[in-house]
């Protein structure tokens, strides 16, 4: 079951956020104005995981924004947050599902539901941003029709601990 964050369910927020590996990393090529991509396999995989992020109200407020929460026998096991973005897209600020249900649809239900969202609000497509290093990730936009649109070498450079690229995808309507 998919529903939108309320007051009453707010307290699920970061409930899906949970490690996961690092095995590798894509490797963006940009030629004839088009991206691709390569791997490299780490010879040492590791396990990544975000900091818990603070709810924002303002996500239940305000229409331009959303929380959808993916329940599985009323656990809380994903969520995606996104809104609505300056360039016309919506921006996909995040999505997370919990590691036993990985690879089992909860993903993929909530990019239905964020394309259903972006189309009642009129907007051309969703983007995005992750790391090179979620491959898993990659795999998955990939798998879904996004393509990749930028890369930043810099957004994280200035972490000491992050040894990362971010790359844009997007997927237009």
């Amino acid at each position: 079951m998919i529903t939108k964050m309320t007051r009453f369910n707010m307290k699920d927020f970061n409930k899906p956020n949970e490690p996961f590996v690092v095995s590798g990393r894509i490797i963006p090529s940009f030629e004839n104005n088009v991206w691709t991509y390569t791997e490299e396999k780490f010879a040492e995989p590791y396990v990544k995981k975000y900091d818990d992020a603070d709810i924002d109200v303002s996500y239940i407020e305000e229409e331009d924004k959303v929380v959808f929460f993916y329940y599985a026998e009323n656990d809380c096991v994903g969520r995606s947050k996104l809104r609505s973005n300056w360039n016309g897209y919506a921006l996909i600020e995040d999505i997370a599902v919990a590691k036993d249900y990985r690879k089992n649809g909860v993903g993929t239900a909530l990019l239905h539901k964020a394309i259903e969202w972006a189309k009642e609000n009129h907007l051309c497509g969703l983007m995005l941003e992750t790391q090179d290093i979620n491959v898993s990730a990659c795999h998955f936009y990939a798998k879904n029709n996004f393509v990749i649109g930028a890369v930043d070498t810099m957004l994280y450079s200035n972490l000491s601990t992050a040894n990362e690229i971010a790359v844009f995808w997007y997927c237009k309507f």
